[in-house]
């Protein structure tokens, strides 16, 4: 039987941890998937990329049972997000204040609650927190000690203790990485990409190009979280790149969709005009983001945040993962916000038709898992 072969490339978020992580990741759900189909999923070793170990990674997947063999392309900027990685939290806390201010002069809070409430808060609740958690850490014990001790070591002792287990709640609730992630999308809001990005996106529709006319029955663009906002620009450049014409079975997926992080910001006109460039453009796409998932922009079409009317073919659609998964290893609530924006990536305890592995190395097209997807009660 010939084997049905599917090229993927794959950008991800705002992560330093890369490719090794990524890959492992892949590996693991490739063997929960298998586990509960009995078919056995081959995840190959990490390779460097044709375009050079700088620009991509990759490896071959194999679901013989299938009959489909995947080129699984994985596309690097990690490197660009470890530079721009703030550790020091004092820093971290400095430039969230220009963050904010930026913020408050450009990014449209109405409209953006009127598109997904949930995001709002996911934006706002990070600086509170990192204002009032140290000084209830530090307030509650130094009035307690207050009682024996003299005021002035009872406040010393309270600073003490905050600074030593104030930053493990914060984690706890994802407020550096959500610090982190709101500074450099302002930041790349008002300036833009900036060299180092801008030839790297430059690079992907290249590769991408490369591989359009390719001896391929399928090809997958698949972004995830802050990748959805760099992939909207590298569409616009392979469409440059390929004279407005994609082949037929190509089609992007945007996971954990967040490009109104930055189109909604007015001083963004660099992303405007590249959400523009699309408005006429003639591409498949399909939208999985999940309601219970704070940071993402469910039943949100990216494509018109920048223009009134789109040609694509779009899907929008939730996941659904509350289906797939057990009730005790749902991420929902407040405790698993962070987990839930990486479950795009996974396979829950049944297999769903758009999970991560089923859309990668499956033996449906992206339109059959979509189908399959929609028919479930």
């Amino acid at each position: 039987m010939e084997k049905f072969k599917r090229k993927v490339f794959y950008l991800g978020g705002f992560d330093p941890r890369g490719v090794r992580f990524y890959h492992q990741l892949y590996r693991e759900q490739a063997a929960r998937h298998a586990a509960l189909t009995g078919d056995p999923i081959v995840v190959g070793a990490r390779q460097s990329g044709a375009a050079g170990a700088t620009v991509s990674a990759g490896w071959r997947v194999d679901n013989a049972a299938a009959a489909v063999a995947c080129d699984y392309e994985y596309l690097r900027w990690e490197d660009l997000v470890s530079k721009v990685w703030i550790r020091n939290p004092l820093i971290l806390a400095w430039r969230s204040i220009a963050t904010y201010v930026g913020h408050a002069r450009f990014m449209q809070f109405a409209r953006m609650k009127k598109l997904r409430p949930g995001p709002v808060f996911t934006i706002c609740y990070p600086p509170f927190l990192a204002v009032v958690l140290p000084i209830l850490y530090a307030l509650i014990p130094a009035l307690l000690l207050w009682i024996v001790l003299p005021f002035w070591a009872a406040a010393l002792i309270g600073i003490a203790i905050s600074a030593l287990t104030v930053g493990k709640r914060l984690n706890k609730l994802v407020v550096p990485w959500l610090l982190r992630f709101t500074y450099y999308h302002h930041s790349l809001a008002a300036s833009g990409p900036g060299e180092a990005l801008d030839a790297r996106l430059d690079a992907f529709a290249r590769r991408m190009a490369e591989e359009m006319d390719g001896d391929w029955n399928e090809i997958l663009f698949i972004t995830h979280s802050a990748g959805t906002i760099l992939g909207m620009s590298v569409m616009r450049r392979l469409f440059e790149l390929r004279g407005d014409t994609l082949p037929p079975h190509f089609a992007m997926v945007g996971l954990g969709q967040v490009v109104p992080v930055v189109a909604l910001r007015t001083d963004a006109k660099w992303y405007h005009a590249d959400l523009k460039a699309l408005a006429d453009k003639h591409f498949r796409y399909v939208d999985l983001s999940y309601p219970p998932d704070g940071a993402a922009y469910f039943s949100v079409n990216p494509l018109l945040l920048a223009a009134d009317h789109f040609v694509a073919r779009v899907d929008i659609m939730s996941p659904r993962f509350h289906l797939f998964y057990k009730p005790e290893n749902n991420h929902s609530g407040w405790a698993h916000k962070y987990e839930a924006h990486f479950d795009y990536l996974r396979v829950g305890d049944r297999l769903s038709p758009v999970d991560f592995i089923s859309l990668t190395a499956g033996g449906l097209t992206l339109d059959e898992s979509v189908a399959a997807f929609r028919s479930l009660p």
